[in-house]
C-alpha cells in the first residue's frame, strides 16, 4: 500500500524515507532511504523483501509499537538503562523519529514520535502508557543497570509466588516495563 505522495506507511506512522524493508532472521538488515543516505545491503538480499509472518518460525510475532512524545529521548533511555539494542531509526528533516526499531533478546519493539498523523497515530491519540514485559536472564543485573540510568523502579527485584523474579521499571513517558525471568510458553511453529 503507497500513500499519494509515493512513501509508504510504517506502523508509526507515514514513513517519508524509506520506500522497502529488507528482513534477515529475526532482524531488519537494511532499507532503501528516500534520503541521500542509503543503507548498503549484504550482497544477495533480495529487493523488496519484507519480513512476512510465518517466513523463518524464527521471528517473533508480536511487536509492542509504541509511540513518545520525545522518542530520542526514549531510545536514549531504553538503550542505556534497559538494555535494548537500537537497531535502525528513522528521522524526518524536523528530527522527529519517523520509525525506529530496538532490540531485546529475540524481540523488538517499535517506536516513533507521537503528533505526526498518519492512521495509527490517530488511533493512539490520547491512549495512556502501556505496559511490556521483557524475559531477562540475570534480574538482579539488569535492575543495577537501570538503576544506574537513573531509571525509576516501581518495584525492586521480587521473587514472585510463581517461581519468577521481577522488576518493575517506568520510563520518562510513563510506560511501565517489567523484567523478569518468567518465560510464557509459545506453539513450536
Amino acid at each position: 500500500m503507497r500513500e499519494e505522495n509515493g512513501h509508504g506507511p510504517s506502523l508509526t506512522g507515514l514513513c517519508k524515507h524509506f520506500s522497502a524493508v529488507w528482513i534477515a532472521g529475526p532482524f531488519t538488515v537494511g532499507a532503501r532511504c528516500n534520503t541521500e543516505a542509503q543503507t548498503v545491503l549484504p550482497a544477495g538480499t533480495p529487493e523488496g523483501l519484507i519480513g512476512m509472518a510465518g517466513m523463518d518460525g524464527r521471528r517473533p510475532s508480536i511487536y509492542p509499537t509504541l509511540l513518545y512524545t520525545d522518542a530520542r529521548a526514549a531510545i536514549k533511555q531504553l538503550t542505556e538503562a534497559f538494555g535494548f539494542t537500537e537497531l535502525s531509526v528513522y528521522e524526518d528533516e524536523d528530527g522527529s523519529v519517523l520509525h525506529a526499531e530496538l532490540a531485546h533478546g529475540n524481540g523488538a519493539v517499535l517506536l516513533g514520535s507521537k503528533g505526526r498523523g498518519g492512521l495509527f497515530g490517530e488511533a493512539m491519540r490520547g491512549a495512556g502508557p502501556c505496559g511490556v514485559y521483557i524475559v531477562v536472564d540475570d534480574v538482579d543485573a539488569h535492575h543495577q543497570r537501570a538503576v544506574g540510568h537513573g531509571a525509576e523502579i516501581l518495584m525492586p527485584p521480587t521473587d514472585q509466588e510463581y517461581g519468577s523474579r521481577d522488576y518493575l521499571a517506568r520510563d520518562a513517558e510513563g510506560n511501565i516495563w517489567s523484567f523478569g525471568t518468567y518465560a510464557p510458553r509459545t506453539p513450536t511453529v
